[in-house]
């Protein structure tokens, strides 16, 4: 939402749009489960799309990374777009972006292409994902209401993650890797065929006039450009070396770009990203925690599943349904979020879980060549599973925590950004890590498997690393009086 969101103008609760509330529910949240369920379905197919396209094994995360940083980069300026110009239309926007970049995805012929397109599914996400849930908070006025209604969305939003491992293996390995991108398609025109019929347009009343300045595309443009400079630099840099010109030169922009954001945020009338708010130290450091585990959390989903299929030999199937003990894992973990911060307080819960989350990790990068499901999946990826969910909800609790009640909405947009553009830096550290140690061990003789589990496991290491570096963030940056303030219930981040 934007600083102008003071309030809002959407359909009286006894007009008969307003009447249709449920149905406008379910569609937004069909289409919310629809992002999520991308989040997860595509890293089940990462070694069918590699095989099938000729992608090698560094440019393979640029599959996920190009959708990560559209998403994060991107998403406050679509909150701001919502607010602004109408949030059902920016909502249908960003559903059409998104299917028609499904579409084209699932027709790509070559790498290239199906970056491209991950990319616009990005920035198709970025402009339905804040527009729906802001117009279910409008959608539902009434505090009893709403409550359920965001229940609701959680539970598809979690819902979504579990799917995505079991439908991403019987996809890829039913009907082939393409079929994970042009399932979307039906499901969005269905979504756009009927949003108009049961939504009703709601957008923030403007205390100031509509003009260019209102949306701060210079904002939006220097950050994403900056984190593409910084993504590329990090991931190439093992192959162009890490001393050379154009890895430098890499480094050199997006330090400039990601400076100038810096400097445009501080003087725009209306910023993207309002710097005011990072000087709150639940905000700051909630923030932080937050990218350091989206940096560990998609580089251990990224190297899990190349693991189990190409170490392991796992088919798509089997390396779905063998994900599911964690999703099950992360939705019980969710759930008991709440009561534990009740008991412990938010930042006892998030440090512990985030030590749980980096001892499922490390367990992870012990996982030998001829590993099995029972003695070096099961064990590790439930650790994952628990220590990730219950650690997005006092995250989210802590980052919005003394935040003014007419900018949470921004609060907890940053918080998804936070998530996005660590995942993204995250990813692509880890994957250079991994290429180098694989290559160090191929060029001491080990054979190719063992070569690839060594730089698999290194990448673990590296991720149970980050993950109790946010453990220790929390425990010390977080104070126990600031941890007291937070809510016991908060929206978890757009995607897990």
């Amino acid at each position: 939402m934007s600083t102008e969101s003071i309030s809002t103008e959407t359909a009286p609760p006894d007009t008969p749009m307003a009447s249709r509330r449920w149905q406008g529910l379910g569609v937004l949240a069909v289409a919310q489960f629809m992002v999520v369920l991308d989040a997860t379905i595509v890293n089940i197919a990462l070694p069918a799309i590699g095989t099938g396209l000729h992608i090698g094994h560094q440019s393979l995360a640029w599959i996920i990374t190009a959708y990560v940083i559209a998403f994060g980069g991107l998403l406050p300026l679509g909150g701001r777009l919502a607010d602004l110009l109408g949030r059902r239309r920016v909502f249908a926007i960003g559903v059409g972006v998104f299917t028609a970049a499904s579409l084209a995805g699932g027709l790509a012929q070559n790498g290239a292409m199906l970056i491209t397109t991950r990319a616009l599914q990005g920035a198709g996400a970025a402009l339905l994902a804040p527009a729906a849930l802001s117009l279910v908070t409008a959608m539902f006025p009434i505090a009893a209401e709403r409550a359920k209604a965001l229940s609701i969305w959680g539970a598809v939003a979690a819902g979504g993650s579990a799917a995505g491992v079991l439908l991403g293996g019987l996809l890829t390995g039913g009907l082939g890797w393409r079929s994970v991108f042009l399932i979307n398609v039906p499901v969005g025109a269905a979504v756009l065929a009927v949003v108009r019929t049961v939504v009703a347009e709601s957008r923030a009343r403007r205390s100031v006039p509509l003009g260019a300045g209102s949306f701060d595309l210079p904002g939006a443009a220097t950050v994403t450009g900056g984190l593409v400079a910084l993504v590329t630099a990090l991931s190439e840099g093992g192959t162009w070396g890490w001393a050379s010109a154009a890895t430098l030169t890499g480094f050199a922009v997006a330090a400039a770009l990601l400076v100038t954001f810096v400097i445009a945020e501080s003087r725009a009338a209306h910023p993207l990203v309002p710097l005011r708010l990072l000087r709150i130290r639940t905000v700051g450091a909630g923030n932080a925690v937050m990218l350091l585990t989206g940096a560990a959390m998609f580089g251990a989903f990224y190297f899990l599943s190349l693991y189990e299929q190409i170490v392991l030999g796992y088919g798509p199937i089997a390396a779905g349904v063998s994900q599911l003990p964690l999703a099950a894992a992360l939705i019980v973990a969710a759930g008991a979020a709440a009561p534990l911060m009740a008991r412990l307080g938010a930042r006892a819960v998030l440090a512990g879980s985030l030590l749980v989350f980096a001892a499922g990790l490390a367990w992870l990068g012990l996982a030998p060549v001829h590993g099995s499901f029972l003695a070096d999946l099961l064990g590790p990826t439930m650790l994952l599973g628990l220590g990730l969910g219950a650690a997005f909800v006092p995250a989210t609790a802590v980052a919005v925590a003394g935040v003014p009640a007419d900018q949470a909405g921004i609060a907890g947009g940053l918080v998804n950004t936070s998530q996005q553009a660590g995942g993204a830096l995250g990813l692509a550290a880890l994957v250079a890590l991994a290429t180098t140690r694989t290559a160090a061990a191929a060029h001491h003789g080990t054979a190719q498997m063992a070569a690839l589990q060594h730089g698999y496991s290194w990448a673990f290491y590296g991720a149970a690393v980050i993950a109790a570096l946010a453990a220790a963030l929390a425990a010390a940056g977080i104070h126990r009086h600031d941890a007291a303030d937070a809510p016991t219930t908060a929206d978890a981040p757009t995607t897990a």
